[in-house]
């Protein structure tokens, strides 16, 4: 192979006409040597030092007609724990910019930079080498992937709002890993959800955005492999532009992942559904000073990750996983910037939902919105168009900051989760709370000027109990985890309603059926964005364990035989969806602070006599009943050859633990109520197959004399929600 200087731009491995040019960033290293290996990644067959550097970046040229290349990088430079720096040439170290791995990690002694036959004394110096127990680098020539693997469709779906739209959260794996409708060869893999079987799942549900558990390629802890368990969830990213190749189809007509993870995106944005990715920028899986040196630790340990000022021994843990990352470090940010733009110039992802998000904006001073990494985000002309999600806490000081993002950014609205939750468990004095989450957190985020669609509402997660369990425990059994159940939140705000646990009771189950209804149809008639946990729909049951992060089994993944009860669970939330995409003052952009009786969108609160709520009744703790009513648009369901209409919804909300009787308000030119949905009873008479029959008026609600023939009033049974219509006098639904 020739060998020249090369170019330090673009950073990572990359493909042209004669070769492959390799650029390093590496501030504090004393040499750098690219080694190649041989296809397998098994057989090393030369060494090159990088001689050029450029502005702190190492650089060389590979001029060969095989420019597939399988390699790895050595750095070395001083050992200096307390000064910061952990290099340690022994070590074969990952590209950061790698596209693709070859061959598996296996955990082994030689990966630490210090001797572990000492104990945890990081100061040591492990001259073990690794090779044998490391992936590879593979390149990848991207300029080639649109005729391999030709992304279909993708440039449509790009977009930075999220009005309107119903996001899924769901696991590669787990989603199809037993669905036996499929070929066995694709399931739990990229391929499987591009499956028509799969497709047709999710648009008949009604969902427009899956949000993907992370897909960055990432490695098991130790601790956990030595309990013989996986980080399932996959919140461990080592390499932040290698789609994770467990999720690969192995059939050996399949493509490569990159190519797999191309036509999964293709796939369900011809379905139209868009593809948001969890992503994990706070952290990587090398984790503190105990950790394994594998890729950043080795390659610039202190231009990598953020040291504590004092000792540099030490790693800053504003995340709980043993480092953070330095994204205050000018190529640090590069990094994550080229890694976001590829996953939608060559990925075609739509957006990025990212994990403990405060870590990203927190400066010297502390979190601030108008951080360098937002402000990078918010000047590039890729990235400033996408759909931008926040998990706006971590554990580092001041780091909670729910409401606190930029304008263009939505948050996980945990507040809302926890709101609902205690209303529908019976919380006293949550009236005054429950209202604002339902009308779209506006004192959270309107102040800034932004839009209802800031709040992602959901309910659960992937992280916590699912809605079935959330109904039928009251304390967590994580005991499969094998940390005693001292792991997960201690607080779910949940109830079992009679037994811990499964029950035989059919009071008890019944009970249990309505307050997951009641719980989904207060999340999807919210106002702001509704985000379904993957298999809610159908009663998934994680058997009350409330952090399943390492359990990739039958557990964790969605079992698609479900019985005649979860089929009407489904149904019920197929309709609800239904009526959300038609009802458009459900999903407006601004917030609504008109009375009902405005023209356009109005919304008012009343009280179960039918009456607007007065202050007094507001400041009562013991009341557990509320309505409200939302007016607006009916979407056509053929735009062209309808206008809209004006409706108004009226949502009766019963969270008593008796039943209590409701007065129907009279609104001014609106014709009578008519029921399109209620929690009664889970007779699958509730289901829908189409959105025409979005007029059902349900004969099986309980009605309550009234003196009056124009006062509608109906019978709620405990812990019960009815929803109803009504549309203009004159017109037609």
């Amino acid at each position: 192979m020739l060998i020249t200087k090369g170019q330090p731009y673009p950073l990572g491995a990359t493909v042209d006409e004669q070769g492959v040019n390799f650029a390093l960033f590496s501030a504090h290293a004393t040499s750098v040597t690219l080694c190649v290996f041989d296809s397998t990644g098994e057989n090393e067959l030369a060494r090159y030092p990088l001689m050029q550097k450029s502005q702190q970046v190492w650089h060389l040229h590979v001029e060969c007609l095989d420019k597939a290349l399988v390699y790895g990088y050595r750095v070395d430079g001083p050992f200096e724990p307390h000064s910061g720096h952990r290099f340690n040439a022994n070590k074969l170290l990952l590209d950061p910019y790698a596209k693709q791995w070859v061959g598996e990690f296996v955990e082994h002694q030689s990966h630490y930079g210090y001797c572990t036959d000492h104990g945890l004394d990081d100061l040591s110096f492990n001259c073990d080498d690794n090779a044998a127990y490391m992936p590879k680098c593979k390149v990848v020539n991207t300029a080639t992937l649109a005729a391999i693997a030709p992304l279909r469709a993708a440039a449509t779906h790009i977009g930075n709002d999220l009005n309107g739209h119903i996001i899924y959260e769901l696991h590669v794996k787990g989603f199809t890993q037993l669905c036996d409708e499929i070929a066995e060869s694709v399931r739990g893999t990229y391929l499987g959800l591009a499956e028509p079987k799969v497709l047709d799942y999710l648009t008949e549900l009604g969902v427009t955005c899956v949000e993907l558990l992370p897909v960055h390629c990432f490695i098991n802890e130790a601790f956990l492999q030595h309990k013989n368990l996986t980080n399932y969830w996959g919140y461990n990213s080592l390499s932040f532009f290698v789609p994770q190749h467990q999720y690969q189809s192995e059939s050996l007509s399949a493509p490569a992942p990159i190519e797999q993870f191309r036509h999964m995106v293709s796939a369900l944005h011809e379905a139209g559904i868009e593809v948001i990715l969890d992503v994990v920028y706070n952290h990587t899986a090398e984790g503190n000073r105990h950790g394994p040196t594998l890729c950043f630790k080795g390659i610039d340990n202190l231009s990598y990750y953020r040291l504590l000022p004092n000792d540099k021994r030490f790693y800053i843990n504003d995340t709980g996983c043993g480092n953070t990352l330095n994204i205050g470090h000018p190529r640090v940010l590069q990094m994550v910037m080229d890694s976001l733009r590829y996953w939608v110039e060559v990925m075609g992802v739509d957006g990025f939902r990212f994990d403990l998000a405060s870590c990203l904006g927190r400066e010297s001073h502390g979190f601030d919105k108008g951080a360098g990494f937002f402000d990078a985000i918010a000047q590039d002309p890729v990235l400033n168009r996408v759909k931008l999600i926040a998990e706006p806490w971590d554990i580092g000081p001041g780091g909670y900051q729910l409401g606190g993002y930029p304008q263009g950014w939505s948050e996980w609205n945990d507040r809302y989760r926890d709101t609902v939750r205690r209303f529908w468990r019976g919380d006293f004095g949550m009236l005054p709370e429950l209202a604002r989450r339902l009308h779209g957190s506006s004192d959270l985020f309107e102040h800034a000027d932004r839009s209802a669609s800031s709040s992602i509402n959901f309910i659960t997660s992937h992280d916590g109990f699912s809605l079935h369990d959330l109904v039928s425990y009251c304390q967590r059994h994580n005991d499969l985890n094998g940390e005693q159940s001292r792991d997960g939140h201690q607080e779910n705000y949940s109830h079992h309603y009679g037994a811990e646990g499964e029950s035989d009771s059919v009071e008890i189950n019944a009970l249990r059926q309505r307050q997951v209804r009641n719980m989904l149809t207060t999340l999807v008639l919210s106002q702001g964005v509704p985000m379904l946990l993957a298999g809610d729909e159908i009663g998934h049951s994680l058997q009350g364990n409330n952090n399943a992060y390492c359990q990739d089994n039958k557990l964790n993944w969605r079992d698609w035989s479900y019985n005649v009860e979860q089929g009407s669970l489904l149904h019920f939330v197929k309709r609800l969806i239904a009526i959300r995409k038609r009802f458009s003052g459900l999903y407006l952009e601004h917030f609504i602070h008109q009375s009902v009786s405005t023209a356009g969108a109005g919304l008012d609160w009343f009280c179960r006599q039918g009456e607007l709520m007065s202050k007094l009744q507001w400041s009562d703790a013991h009341t557990r009943s509320l309505s409200l009513v939302l007016c607006g648009q009916v979407v056509a369901e053929n735009a062209e050859a309808q206008a809209p209409e004006q409706q108004a919804l009226l949502l009766m909300l019963n969270a008593d633990e008796q039943n209590l009787a409701f007065s129907a308000p009279c609104l001014d030119g609106y014709g009578q109520w008519q029921c399109l949905l209620h929690t009664q009873t889970d007779e699958p008479s509730c289901s829908i197959q189409t959105q025409s029959e979005l007029r059902l008026a349900d004969s099986a609600v309980d009605r309550v004399p009234s003196t009056s023939s124009s006062i509608q009033r109906y019978l709620l049974k405990e812990r019960s929600v009815m929803l109803f219509y009504a549309q203009l006098k004159g017109a037609t639904l």
